[in-house]
């Protein structure tokens, strides 16, 4: 059975996370605690904190968001890379993880009070380069019955995830939202471009020019 590595990172990140729901020494050992990066050279704790999350309804979010877009990104890296396309995509989680928090990490470096968890910057690198694929495909609103384009929803996120970031306040990383997100444009940008002769940003730009107005928003039952 050819399991994919979406999948793959899902179960391991299902099985870290849950057994750290009950053991505060593992968390402290994998969380992303700045001043133990600078002090200590604990520079591990920039990809296994994306292994842990504060709840089940944080794991469970970032999990099905990966599920659901990492499926689409694994596919077209594959049916455009070959087989180097799954490397590259676990290159695009992992990478992610750390390029997400480097902000983070410049910011807070000697913050004795400051600890990060949780996938969301390498989950926001999976979604952008799903969107970069497929910028008209429908994203859900919540539980609200309206579907976006993938390009306007990435638009609102990162404009919101700005303010909020800039705000302050609550218990969110919205810079690394931010810096996830746009990691996995560069990325993928940069693969198509070494690794292919798929005109990536051209198609994404042509798809946007020629949508109409019922593939910009959709109106759901």
């Amino acid at each position: 059975m050819n399991i994919s590595i979406t999948v793959i990172i899902i179960i391991i990140t299902c099985l870290v996370s849950f057994g750290g729901f009950g053991n505060q020494k593992l968390i402290n050992d994998l969380i992303f605690y700045p001043p133990a990066v600078t002090q200590k050279k604990q520079w591990y704790r920039f990809f296994t904190c994306g292994l842990i999350h504060a709840d089940i309804g944080h794991l469970i979010f970032n999990m099905l968001a990966l599920y659901l877009f990492g499926d689409v990104v694994e596919k077209n890296f594959h049916a455009l890379f070959g087989e180097k396309g799954k490397v590259l995509y676990l290159l695009l989680y992992i990478l992610a993880l750390l390029f997400c928090l480097l902000p983070t990490f410049s910011k807070h470096k000697n913050d004795y009070y400051y600890r990060s968890l949780g996938a969301s910057g390498a989950v926001s690198a999976v979604i952008f380069a799903s969107i970069l694929f497929n910028p008209l495909v429908g994203i859900g609103l919540f539980f609200i019955p309206v579907y976006i384009a993938g390009f306007i929803f990435g638009i609102l996120y990162l404009v919101i995830s700005s303010w909020l970031d800039k705000k302050g306040g609550g218990n969110v990383n919205h810079s690394a939202h931010i810096f996830g997100a746009l990691f996995g444009i560069l990325f993928t940008l940069i693969a198509c471009n070494v690794f292919s002769d798929y005109p990536v940003l051209k198609n994404f730009i042509d798809q946007i020019i020629n949508a109409d107005l019922k593939q910009i928003i959709q109106f759901g039952s």
